[in-house]
């Protein structure tokens, strides 16, 4: 299921169901979030209702009542009908609406649930309701869809909506039992359908291996160099740092998912050797398995990094619970035993003492903004530093007559000191062991 451009202006309703599992605070967080993932695709939220249940597999999802209530606020185009007169007895412990101003007959022309639903539910709801509905995992691979630029990415999200599209065709489809004359005689439209969509996932799924194999021969390329790369929640400010510390143009906007391809540039000012930045796609809850599989060649940048850095919004008061979902799904694609900095940012939005708070509840973590140049400064720093720990210092002698080496050492190794004698240049060098022992049997082949 896609968005067509002519739904950018639509009205949604919200809906939370709250469970014995799934409730206070953290139902609330969650809603709030959907609120900003609707409005990253241009829907404007007009209100946000929610339902105490004891789970969300009933078969219209809601209660009578309930969905009484919402068929009203989109404007009564269902099959809902109010057989009680609109008399229904809210009972305060089952039913608790999110405050929202009062909204008024058919305010909304779209429903968004908080929350997965099955093709079922959702055939049994737009039915009831007469207007789309949506449920969370729809909407989060929308955006993906929108914000796709390269190959590797556009791929990987079509292969995550055609897995999420599959098993709805069998809903919208199942009424259909015309036989197909011609190629294909005797399957019906759904059998077709399906074959079809199949047939797409494995197309893409070999394009998505050729891809993935230019991509790793690429990080073999530059495996001999120290790699850093940003992780953390979309929206947490990645990508304003990225193009903070390279003084690149990496795309980042105030918005979920701005950034879904992973950008690796060089860290500015340069060093010697170089040290590569890569800007990874942002996290959130709930983020549908599929796109989490697909995502795997992208994060593979995380996983071949020697610096991860946890970057958070400081200013979000749910940047813990947030910062915890980063940790699941980077152990998930057996990300775990890299050297790891927590970045407190967009400290530019707290005051004196959230911030001694927070370093006192983070005391190894780096505060910092991407618009405060000092800032930035310290990060590079702090990077420069990790660059050195492992290296190792040596003495280098090289004859004038080895062309090339001196260039070459100048491009990967930090020169510390040097000394031009008669016959030969003496380097004091640092150095990782495995760069040292390449220019070594290099020389020695002179």
């Amino acid at each position: 299921m896609q968005l067509t451009e002519k739904k950018l202006l639509n009205h949604a309703l919200l809906i939370s169901i709250s469970t014995p599992q799934f409730k206070g605070d953290e139902a609330k967080e969650s809603l709030a979030e959907l609120s900003r993932l609707v409005t990253t695709l241009g829907f404007k939220v007009v209100g946000t209702q929610s339902q105490r249940q004891n789970s969300t597999q009933k078969v219209n999802v809601l209660g009578e009542g309930k969905l009484v209530e919402i068929a009203r606020l989109t404007g009564n185009k269902g099959e809902v009908i109010d057989n009680n007169d609109g008399k229904y007895t809210i009972d305060e412990d089952a039913f608790d609406d999110i405050p929202s101003t009062d909204l008024p007959e058919g305010c909304a022309d779209v429903v968004v649930f908080d929350c997965d639903l099955t093709p079922s539910q959702l055939r049994n709801v737009e039915n009831q309701l007469g207007v789309e509905v949506f449920d969370r995992t729809g909407i989060i691979i929308e955006i993906f869809s929108r914000h796709a630029r390269t190959k590797t990415a556009k791929l990987q999200v079509e292969i995550a909506r055609l897995n999420y599209v599959a098993p709805r065709l069998r809903e919208t489809s199942c009424g259909d039992r015309e036989r197909q004359m011609g190629k294909g005689a005797g399957e019906t439209t759904l059998e077709l359908n399906r074959r079809k969509v199949r047939d797409q996932l494995a197309d893409l799924r070999r394009e998505l291996i050729s891809v993935q194999d230019e991509m790793k021969g690429r990080r073999t390329q530059r495996s001999d160099l120290f790699c850093v790369a940003f992780v953390g929640y979309t929206n947490a400010g990645k990508s304003s740092m990225m193009r903070a510390i390279t003084g690149s143009n990496v795309d980042g906007e105030n918005k979920l998912f701005a950034t879904l391809d992973t950008t690796v540039r060089a860290l500015y000012p340069e060093t010697q050797p170089r040290v590569l930045v890569s800007d990874t796609v942002g996290f959130i809850k709930k983020l549908p398995h599929d796109l989490v599989a697909s995502f795997h060649s992208t994060l593979a940048e995380a996983q071949d990094a020697s610096l991860l850095l946890y970057v958070v919004d400081a200013s979000d008061a749910s940047f813990r619970s947030q910062l915890d979902v980063v940790n699941e799904v980077l152990s998930e694609v057996g990300v775990e035993d890299s050297k790891k900095l927590l970045v407190l940012n967009k400290s530019d939005r707290l005051t004196d003492t959230q911030k001694e708070s927070l370093m006192e509840e983070f005391p190894d973590a780096m505060l910092t903004s991407a618009l405060n140049p000092d800032d930035v400064k310290k990060l590079h720093k702090y990077i420069v530093a990790a660059t050195q720990e492992g290296m190792i210092e040596e003495e280098i002698i090289v004859p004038y007559t080895a062309n090339g080496i001196i260039g070459e050492i100048r491009s990967t190794m930090s020169v510390a000191k040097e000394e031009y004698e008669y016959e030969h240049v003496k380097l004091t060098v640092r150095s990782n062991a495995i760069d040292l022992e390449k220019l070594k049997k290099k020389m020695s082949e002179m």
